[in-house]
């Protein structure tokens, strides 16, 4: 039973709420602590010579936040701009808690010394030589990008609710579907913060907004100023691009995938990427679920095989990259990844807002 299930198990007695209402209790002190800790010099944040930039969320998983980094490094990297990733890499195996993994020129690393979202980042930085540091110490990780590649921004992936090295602004995304976490901290709704975190906020993307009403989203927006109405504001959608055979190293046109298909995944939110699937045209007679971060077996590939039939298998980047090695021995065709990219609406002028948050003067420097 994954989180998830329990939590709306034991919600549905007074007895199961109560507990997960003391938990949050206690969640929430635990972060008050921690904050004020920092707030008041009785923990010390490090500063490295570069510019820092956090790409963080107030709420547990599903705003996209991985593809909002993504979006950033190329965007960076493609104008010159020496750019690095620091990223904690959750759930990865480690030697121990302060050592440092360099992904950059080693596309046959062990993803699971990494963690699977900061390796499937390198992969797709790879042609834009972009390093992706993993440690538990991100000064310590930030310090080392700076060090080896002299890096004139790090991208914080993921660190928000992270003091210890200091940054220079927090991009904070917020999912349009779901943006306040249901009002409650873990683990009673899913908010990592109170909303007050957005008081911290330099810039705030809102994620998801073609799935939501014109009057959602300016409902949204005035929450949101309730606690920071200063920050500036821009709109973003997930747009898919096309589909890569993995079997034959290929792209594929939206367009040539059509029907039934199966799919899987082990996300934080997998219906996004269900729903993505549908708004294709596409009809899931099959739907593997996992739990975020699963580590896929060729258990799991066999059922995959032996169930789907003849039906195009679809999942994502994430997933794919957690594929046991032989692989290839169990899953011989037709398994496609859907390839979705982070489009912020509304134009240059949006955009431009966008990058100049994360690099002051960005938007003058390419025109």
């Amino acid at each position: 039973m994954n989180s998830t299930t329990l939590r709306d198990k034991l919600k549905q007695n007074w007895a199961g709420r109560f507990l997960l209402l003391v938990a949050s209790k206690f969640y929430g002190l635990g972060g008050f602590l921690h904050r004020a800790a920092y707030k008041n010099g009785w923990l010390t944040a490090q500063s490295v010579n570069s510019r820092v930039v956090c790409v963080g969320n107030i709420t547990v998983g599903g705003t996209g936040k991985t593809t909002a980094v993504l979006l950033a490094a190329t965007t960076l990297a493609k104008e010159g701009i020496r750019v690095s990733i620091v990223s904690r890499g959750y759930k990865r195996q480690q030697k121990n808690k302060d050592d440092v993994v360099i992904l950059y020129d080693n596309p046959d690393a062990d993803w699971r010394l990494a963690g699977d979202e900061p390796y499937m980042m390198s992969r797709a930085l790879l042609q834009y030589q972009v390093p992706v540091v993993i440690g538990r110490n991100r000064a310590k990780a930030a310090t080392e990008a700076l060090k080896r590649f002299r890096s004139q921004i790090i991208l914080l992936d993921d660190g928000l609710q992270h003091h210890k090295l200091k940054r220079d602004a927090n991009i904070v995304l917020i999912d349009a579907k779901n943006p306040f976490g249901g009002g409650e901290l873990l683990p009673l709704g899913n908010l990592r913060e109170p909303l007050s975190a957005l008081q911290r906020a330099s810039f705030i993307v809102l994620t998801h907004c073609n799935q939501v009403t014109e009057r959602e989203l300016e409902d949204i927006k005035d929450k949101i100023r309730e606690y920071n109405d200063q920050v500036e504001i821009v709109e973003s959608e997930h747009k898919p691009e096309y589909y890569f055979d993995v079997c034959n190293a290929q792209k594929v046109d939206l367009a040539d995938i059509k029907g039934e298909v199966a799919c899987f995944s082990a996300l934080g939110h997998p219906e996004t990427f269900e729903n993505t699937l549908k708004d294709l045209g596409l009809e899931l007679k099959q739907m593997w679920r996992f739990a975020d971060h699963q580590h896929y077996t060729e258990a799991n590939l066999r059922t995959f095989a032996e169930t789907r039939g003849d039906l195009p298998l679809i999942t994502t980047f994430k997933d794919f990259v957690k594929f046991p090695d032989n692989w290839r021995d169990i899953l011989t065709e037709k398994v496609y990844v859907l390839s979705i990219n982070l489009k912020i609406r509304g134009g240059e002028a949006e955009f431009n807002k966008f990058t100049d948050a994360l690099y002051p003067g960005f938007s003058k420097m390419t025109k």
